[in-house]
Protein backbone atom coordinates (compact mmCIF):
# COMPACT_ATOMS: atom_id res chain seq x y z
CA UNK A 1 0.00 0.00 0.00
CA UNK A 2 1.42 3.38 -0.99
CA UNK A 3 2.14 6.02 1.64
CA UNK A 4 1.48 9.70 0.95
CA UNK A 5 2.76 12.09 3.56
CA UNK A 6 2.01 15.83 3.51
CA UNK A 7 4.19 18.27 5.40
CA UNK A 8 5.33 21.89 5.44
CA UNK A 9 9.02 21.13 4.88
CA UNK A 10 10.91 18.17 3.47
CA UNK A 11 14.65 18.10 4.05
CA UNK A 12 16.78 15.80 1.91
CA UNK A 13 20.11 14.98 3.53
CA UNK A 14 20.85 14.21 7.19
CA UNK A 15 24.32 15.69 7.41
CA UNK A 16 25.13 18.50 9.85
CA UNK A 17 23.24 21.17 7.89
CA UNK A 18 20.25 18.93 7.18
CA UNK A 19 19.93 17.87 10.82
CA UNK A 20 20.25 21.47 12.03
CA UNK A 21 17.66 22.55 9.45
CA UNK A 22 15.22 19.92 10.72
CA UNK A 23 15.60 21.07 14.33
CA UNK A 24 15.37 24.78 13.42
CA UNK A 25 12.34 24.38 11.15
CA UNK A 26 10.54 22.26 13.73
CA UNK A 27 11.20 24.77 16.49
CA UNK A 28 9.92 27.54 14.21
CA UNK A 29 6.56 25.74 14.18
CA UNK A 30 6.66 23.93 10.83
CA UNK A 31 5.96 20.25 10.26
CA UNK A 32 9.13 18.58 9.01
CA UNK A 33 10.15 15.30 7.41
CA UNK A 34 13.86 14.50 7.22
CA UNK A 35 14.95 12.10 4.48
CA UNK A 36 18.22 10.26 3.91
CA UNK A 37 19.20 7.11 2.03
CA UNK A 38 21.32 6.11 5.03
CA UNK A 39 20.40 5.93 8.70
CA UNK A 40 22.64 8.21 10.80
CA UNK A 41 20.99 6.92 13.96
CA UNK A 42 22.95 3.72 13.40
CA UNK A 43 26.28 5.55 13.65
CA UNK A 44 28.54 4.21 16.40
CA UNK A 45 29.26 7.13 18.72
CA UNK A 46 30.74 4.98 21.49
CA UNK A 47 34.28 5.22 20.13
CA UNK A 48 36.00 7.88 22.22
CA UNK A 49 39.00 8.29 19.92
CA UNK A 50 39.38 11.71 18.32
CA UNK A 51 37.51 12.34 15.08
CA UNK A 52 39.84 13.44 12.28
CA UNK A 53 37.07 15.47 10.70
CA UNK A 54 36.62 18.69 12.62
CA UNK A 55 34.87 22.03 12.06
CA UNK A 56 35.61 25.58 13.15
CA UNK A 57 32.28 26.96 14.36
CA UNK A 58 31.89 30.74 14.47
CA UNK A 59 30.64 32.34 17.71
CA UNK A 60 27.34 33.37 16.10
CA UNK A 61 26.67 29.86 14.84
CA UNK A 62 27.64 28.39 18.21
CA UNK A 63 25.03 30.67 19.79
CA UNK A 64 22.47 29.57 17.17
CA UNK A 65 23.17 25.90 17.93
CA UNK A 66 22.83 26.71 21.62
CA UNK A 67 19.45 28.35 20.94
CA UNK A 68 18.41 25.12 19.20
CA UNK A 69 19.29 23.18 22.35
CA UNK A 70 22.12 21.36 20.57
CA UNK A 71 25.34 22.91 21.86
CA UNK A 72 24.89 21.75 25.46
CA UNK A 73 24.32 18.16 24.27
CA UNK A 74 27.96 17.96 23.15
CA UNK A 75 30.79 16.88 25.43
CA UNK A 76 32.08 20.30 26.46
CA UNK A 77 35.44 18.87 27.51
CA UNK A 78 36.15 18.00 23.85
CA UNK A 79 35.43 21.44 22.38
CA UNK A 80 38.47 23.52 21.51
CA UNK A 81 38.47 27.30 21.68
CA UNK A 82 40.33 29.72 19.39
CA UNK A 83 41.35 32.76 21.40
CA UNK A 84 43.64 34.04 18.66
CA UNK A 85 45.16 33.15 15.31
CA UNK A 86 48.65 33.50 13.90
CA UNK A 87 49.11 33.71 10.13
CA UNK A 88 52.54 33.13 8.61
CA UNK A 89 53.67 34.00 5.09
CA UNK A 90 56.68 32.79 3.16
CA UNK A 91 59.90 32.38 5.10
CA UNK A 92 62.35 35.25 4.70
CA UNK A 93 65.85 33.73 4.78
CA UNK A 94 67.33 37.07 5.85
CA UNK A 95 65.44 36.96 9.16
CA UNK A 96 66.05 34.61 12.07
CA UNK A 97 62.36 34.51 12.96
CA UNK A 98 59.21 35.05 10.99
CA UNK A 99 56.72 37.48 12.50
CA UNK A 100 53.13 36.38 11.95
CA UNK A 101 49.97 38.42 11.77
CA UNK A 102 48.25 37.86 15.11
CA UNK A 103 44.47 38.04 15.13
CA UNK A 104 42.93 38.25 18.58
CA UNK A 105 39.29 38.04 19.60
CA UNK A 106 39.95 41.12 21.69
CA UNK A 107 40.67 43.12 18.52
CA UNK A 108 36.92 43.25 17.88
CA UNK A 109 35.79 42.97 21.51
CA UNK A 110 34.81 39.31 21.13
CA UNK A 111 35.32 36.51 23.65
CA UNK A 112 36.60 34.03 21.08
CA UNK A 113 37.29 33.67 17.37
CA UNK A 114 35.44 30.38 17.29
CA UNK A 115 35.22 26.81 18.51
CA UNK A 116 36.80 23.62 17.17
CA UNK A 117 34.39 20.69 17.32
CA UNK A 118 34.49 17.10 16.13
CA UNK A 119 32.08 16.18 13.37
CA UNK A 120 30.77 13.08 15.15
CA UNK A 121 30.20 14.99 18.40
CA UNK A 122 28.11 17.66 16.67
CA UNK A 123 26.22 15.05 14.64
CA UNK A 124 25.41 13.03 17.74
CA UNK A 125 24.06 16.13 19.50
CA UNK A 126 21.92 17.09 16.50
CA UNK A 127 20.54 13.55 16.21
CA UNK A 128 19.68 13.53 19.90
CA UNK A 129 17.68 16.71 19.42
CA UNK A 130 15.91 15.37 16.32
CA UNK A 131 14.83 12.29 18.30
CA UNK A 132 13.91 14.28 21.41
CA UNK A 133 11.66 16.61 19.40
CA UNK A 134 9.94 13.71 17.66
CA UNK A 135 10.77 15.00 14.18
CA UNK A 136 9.52 12.64 11.47
CA UNK A 137 12.28 10.87 9.57
CA UNK A 138 12.41 8.61 6.57
CA UNK A 139 15.87 7.11 6.86
CA UNK A 140 17.09 4.18 4.76
CA UNK A 141 14.88 5.61 2.01
CA UNK A 142 16.43 6.37 -1.35
CA UNK A 143 15.00 9.19 -3.46
CA UNK A 144 13.62 8.08 -6.81
CA UNK A 145 12.00 11.16 -8.38
CA UNK A 146 11.33 14.76 -7.46
CA UNK A 147 8.72 17.05 -8.99
CA UNK A 148 9.17 20.75 -8.38
CA UNK A 149 6.14 23.01 -8.89
CA UNK A 150 5.33 26.58 -7.87
CA UNK A 151 2.87 25.40 -5.23
CA UNK A 152 4.59 22.28 -3.89
CA UNK A 153 7.40 19.75 -4.23
CA UNK A 154 6.66 16.04 -4.56
CA UNK A 155 9.36 13.58 -3.56
CA UNK A 156 8.94 9.93 -4.36
CA UNK A 157 10.96 7.49 -2.30
CA UNK A 158 11.67 3.78 -2.36
CA UNK A 159 9.13 1.44 -0.78
CA UNK A 160 6.28 3.25 -2.57
CA UNK A 161 6.44 6.36 -0.37
CA UNK A 162 5.57 9.89 -1.45
CA UNK A 163 6.10 13.17 0.41
CA UNK A 164 4.31 16.34 -0.65
CA UNK A 165 5.60 19.57 0.89
CA UNK A 166 5.30 23.30 0.48
CA UNK A 167 9.07 23.66 0.67
CA UNK A 168 11.85 21.18 -0.02
CA UNK A 169 15.36 21.88 1.27
CA UNK A 170 18.17 20.12 -0.59
CA UNK A 171 20.88 19.58 2.03
CA UNK A 172 22.31 16.53 0.29
CA UNK A 173 25.89 17.66 -0.21
CA UNK A 174 28.17 18.88 -2.97
CA UNK A 175 26.98 16.12 -5.34
CA UNK A 176 23.34 16.91 -4.56
CA UNK A 177 20.92 14.43 -6.11
CA UNK A 178 18.10 16.96 -5.89
CA UNK A 179 20.11 19.64 -7.67
CA UNK A 180 21.07 17.26 -10.44
CA UNK A 181 17.51 15.98 -10.92
CA UNK A 182 16.24 19.53 -11.34
CA UNK A 183 19.13 20.57 -13.61
CA UNK A 184 19.98 23.48 -11.33
CA UNK A 185 23.28 24.88 -12.66
CA UNK A 186 26.48 24.61 -10.65
CA UNK A 187 29.85 26.09 -11.55
CA UNK A 188 32.77 24.02 -10.40
CA UNK A 189 36.51 24.69 -10.42
CA UNK A 190 39.07 22.22 -9.16
CA UNK A 191 41.88 23.70 -7.08
CA UNK A 192 44.04 20.72 -8.07
CA UNK A 193 44.75 20.35 -4.39
CA UNK A 194 43.99 17.80 -1.72
CA UNK A 195 43.27 18.56 1.91
CA UNK A 196 44.86 16.20 4.42
CA UNK A 197 43.31 16.13 7.89
CA UNK A 198 44.63 14.43 11.01
CA UNK A 199 44.96 14.94 14.76
CA UNK A 200 48.14 15.05 16.83
CA UNK A 201 49.31 15.50 20.39
CA UNK A 202 52.09 18.06 20.84
CA UNK A 203 54.69 18.23 23.60
CA UNK A 204 54.10 21.97 24.04
CA UNK A 205 50.72 23.65 24.80
CA UNK A 206 49.02 25.36 21.86
CA UNK A 207 47.67 28.17 24.04
CA UNK A 208 44.28 28.09 22.25
CA UNK A 209 45.98 29.66 19.24
CA UNK A 210 45.06 28.61 15.71
CA UNK A 211 48.03 28.83 13.35
CA UNK A 212 48.11 29.00 9.57
CA UNK A 213 51.03 28.93 7.14
CA UNK A 214 50.90 30.08 3.52
CA UNK A 215 53.97 28.52 1.98
CA UNK A 216 55.09 26.08 -0.71
CA UNK A 217 55.18 22.33 -0.47
CA UNK A 218 58.11 20.06 -1.31
CA UNK A 219 57.14 20.15 -5.01
CA UNK A 220 57.16 23.97 -5.12
CA UNK A 221 53.36 24.24 -5.21
CA UNK A 222 51.40 26.55 -2.94
CA UNK A 223 50.53 25.03 0.40
CA UNK A 224 48.17 26.10 3.20
CA UNK A 225 48.67 24.45 6.57
CA UNK A 226 46.32 25.08 9.49
CA UNK A 227 46.82 23.90 13.06
CA UNK A 228 43.57 24.11 15.02
CA UNK A 229 43.49 23.82 18.83
CA UNK A 230 41.41 21.11 20.45
CA UNK A 231 41.54 20.48 24.20
CA UNK A 232 44.69 19.65 26.14
CA UNK A 233 47.71 19.49 23.87
CA UNK A 234 45.71 18.08 20.95
CA UNK A 235 45.60 19.85 17.60
CA UNK A 236 43.84 19.07 14.35
CA UNK A 237 45.51 19.92 11.06
CA UNK A 238 44.14 20.74 7.63
CA UNK A 239 46.96 20.74 5.09
CA UNK A 240 46.02 21.82 1.55
CA UNK A 241 48.73 20.68 -0.84
CA UNK A 242 49.12 19.61 -4.44
CA UNK A 243 47.52 16.24 -5.05
CA UNK A 244 50.87 14.68 -5.99
CA UNK A 245 52.47 15.86 -2.73
CA UNK A 246 49.44 14.61 -0.79
CA UNK A 247 50.11 11.18 -2.28
CA UNK A 248 53.69 11.37 -1.07
CA UNK A 249 52.67 12.48 2.44
CA UNK A 250 50.20 9.65 2.80
CA UNK A 251 52.88 7.13 1.93
CA UNK A 252 54.95 8.18 4.96
CA UNK A 253 54.99 6.20 8.19
CA UNK A 254 53.12 7.70 11.15
CA UNK A 255 56.34 8.99 12.72
CA UNK A 256 57.62 10.42 9.42
CA UNK A 257 54.30 12.15 8.77
CA UNK A 258 54.21 13.60 12.29
CA UNK A 259 57.74 14.93 11.92
CA UNK A 260 56.94 16.44 8.50
CA UNK A 261 53.96 18.31 9.98
CA UNK A 262 56.11 19.45 12.90
CA UNK A 263 58.79 20.84 10.61
CA UNK A 264 56.23 22.55 8.36
CA UNK A 265 55.21 24.57 11.42
CA UNK A 266 58.81 25.33 12.39
CA UNK A 267 58.58 23.03 15.41
CA UNK A 268 56.91 25.69 17.54
CA UNK A 269 54.81 23.14 19.47
CA UNK A 270 57.59 20.63 19.98
CA UNK A 271 57.31 17.00 18.94
CA UNK A 272 54.14 15.53 17.45
CA UNK A 273 52.48 12.13 17.80
CA UNK A 274 49.78 11.07 15.35
CA UNK A 275 46.43 10.34 17.03
CA UNK A 276 44.20 9.57 14.05
CA UNK A 277 44.95 8.15 10.59
CA UNK A 278 45.26 10.91 8.01
CA UNK A 279 42.29 11.41 5.70
CA UNK A 280 42.19 13.16 2.32
CA UNK A 281 39.60 15.30 0.53
CA UNK A 282 39.84 16.77 -2.99
CA UNK A 283 39.38 20.56 -3.03
CA UNK A 284 37.19 22.52 -5.38
CA UNK A 285 35.15 25.69 -5.60
CA UNK A 286 31.44 25.28 -6.29
CA UNK A 287 28.94 28.08 -6.64
CA UNK A 288 25.56 28.59 -8.22
CA UNK A 289 23.50 31.59 -9.22
CA UNK A 290 20.32 29.58 -8.63
CA UNK A 291 19.72 28.91 -4.94
CA UNK A 292 15.96 28.61 -5.41
CA UNK A 293 13.80 26.95 -8.03
CA UNK A 294 10.03 26.99 -7.48
CA UNK A 295 9.53 25.14 -4.16
CA UNK A 296 13.11 23.89 -3.76
CA UNK A 297 15.93 25.67 -1.90
CA UNK A 298 19.57 24.55 -1.99
CA UNK A 299 21.40 24.81 1.35
CA UNK A 300 24.85 23.85 2.61
CA UNK A 301 27.29 22.17 0.25
CA UNK A 302 24.47 21.59 -2.24
CA UNK A 303 24.54 25.36 -2.77
CA UNK A 304 28.21 26.27 -2.28
CA UNK A 305 31.62 24.85 -1.50
CA UNK A 306 34.65 27.00 -0.72
CA UNK A 307 38.33 26.42 -0.01
CA UNK A 308 38.75 25.21 3.61
CA UNK A 309 41.42 27.82 4.44
CA UNK A 310 38.82 29.94 6.25
CA UNK A 311 37.10 26.95 7.88
CA UNK A 312 33.74 28.40 6.94
CA UNK A 313 32.07 25.66 4.89
CA UNK A 314 29.64 24.40 7.52
CA UNK A 315 29.24 27.93 8.89
CA UNK A 316 27.90 29.05 5.51
CA UNK A 317 25.43 26.17 5.60
CA UNK A 318 24.19 27.11 9.06
CA UNK A 319 23.90 30.73 7.92
CA UNK A 320 21.73 29.56 5.02
CA UNK A 321 19.23 28.31 7.59
CA UNK A 322 19.50 31.36 9.84
CA UNK A 323 18.76 33.67 6.90
CA UNK A 324 15.97 31.45 5.58
CA UNK A 325 14.22 31.40 8.94
CA UNK A 326 14.69 35.15 9.38
CA UNK A 327 13.13 35.66 5.95
CA UNK A 328 10.18 33.38 6.73
CA UNK A 329 9.49 35.35 9.90
CA UNK A 330 8.55 38.32 7.71
CA UNK A 331 5.81 36.49 5.79
CA UNK A 332 2.21 37.53 6.25
CA UNK A 333 -0.68 35.17 6.90
CA UNK A 334 -1.49 34.88 3.20
CA UNK A 335 2.00 33.92 2.06
CA UNK A 336 3.13 30.31 1.80
CA UNK A 337 6.62 29.08 2.66
CA UNK A 338 7.44 28.89 -1.05
CA UNK A 339 6.18 32.38 -1.82
CA UNK A 340 8.17 33.76 -4.75
CA UNK A 341 8.78 37.17 -3.17
CA UNK A 342 9.97 35.64 0.10
CA UNK A 343 12.39 33.30 -1.61
CA UNK A 344 13.73 36.10 -3.82
CA UNK A 345 14.41 38.09 -0.68
CA UNK A 346 16.23 35.09 0.80
CA UNK A 347 18.30 34.65 -2.37
CA UNK A 348 19.43 38.28 -2.35
CA UNK A 349 20.50 38.00 1.27
CA UNK A 350 22.47 34.78 0.81
CA UNK A 351 24.21 35.81 -2.40
CA UNK A 352 26.01 38.65 -0.62
CA UNK A 353 27.29 36.39 2.16
CA UNK A 354 28.30 33.57 -0.17
CA UNK A 355 29.97 35.89 -2.68
CA UNK A 356 32.01 37.56 0.06
CA UNK A 357 33.32 34.20 1.27
CA UNK A 358 34.02 32.94 -2.26
CA UNK A 359 35.93 36.12 -3.08
CA UNK A 360 37.92 35.99 0.16
CA UNK A 361 39.00 32.36 -0.14
CA UNK A 362 39.46 32.26 -3.90
CA UNK A 363 41.42 35.52 -3.99
CA UNK A 364 43.70 34.45 -1.15
CA UNK A 365 44.24 31.09 -2.85
CA UNK A 366 45.34 32.70 -6.12
CA UNK A 367 47.34 35.39 -4.33
CA UNK A 368 49.48 32.82 -2.53
CA UNK A 369 49.62 30.49 -5.52
CA UNK A 370 51.10 33.05 -7.88
CA UNK A 371 54.82 33.01 -8.65
CA UNK A 372 54.64 36.43 -10.27
CA UNK A 373 57.31 38.64 -8.71
CA UNK A 374 55.06 41.69 -8.42
CA UNK A 375 52.31 39.71 -6.71
CA UNK A 376 54.87 38.22 -4.32
CA UNK A 377 55.89 41.73 -3.31
CA UNK A 378 52.25 42.69 -2.65
CA UNK A 379 51.43 39.64 -0.56
CA UNK A 380 54.62 39.87 1.47
CA UNK A 381 53.89 43.56 2.06
CA UNK A 382 50.49 42.57 3.40
CA UNK A 383 52.05 40.04 5.77
CA UNK A 384 54.89 42.28 6.91
CA UNK A 385 54.92 43.39 10.53
CA UNK A 386 54.65 47.07 9.65
CA UNK A 387 51.37 46.53 7.82
CA UNK A 388 49.63 44.06 10.14
CA UNK A 389 47.14 46.62 11.46
CA UNK A 390 45.98 47.49 7.95
CA UNK A 391 44.43 44.08 7.36
CA UNK A 392 44.13 42.27 10.70
CA UNK A 393 40.89 43.92 11.81
CA UNK A 394 39.25 43.03 8.50
CA UNK A 395 40.32 39.40 8.83
CA UNK A 396 39.29 38.95 12.45
CA UNK A 397 35.95 40.72 11.91
CA UNK A 398 35.19 38.28 9.10
CA UNK A 399 36.17 35.32 11.27
CA UNK A 400 33.74 36.13 14.10
CA UNK A 401 30.87 37.69 12.14
CA UNK A 402 29.60 34.70 10.17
Amino acid sequence: MSEILRTDVTIVGAGLVGLAAAVAMHQAGYSVVLVDSKNPVGTDFSDESWDARIYAISPKNAQWLDDLGVWTLMNQSRIGKMQSMEIFGEVDSSKAEQTPITLSAGDVNADTLGYIVESKSLMQALLKQVVALGIQTRFDSSCETVSNMPDKAVLRLSHDRTIESTLLLAADGSHSWVRQQLNMPMQQKSYEQTAIVANFTATKPHGNIARQWFAQDAENHNSILAWLPLTGNVISIVWSVSTSYADALLRLSNDEFADTVRLAGNGILGDFKLLTPAMRFPLSLQKTSTLVQNSVVLVGDAAHQVHPMAGQGVNLGFRDMVDLLDTLKTKNQYQLLNDTHLLKQYTRKRKVDILNMVLLTDTLYHLFRSQNAAIKVVRNWGLSATNHQAIKKMLVSNAVSL
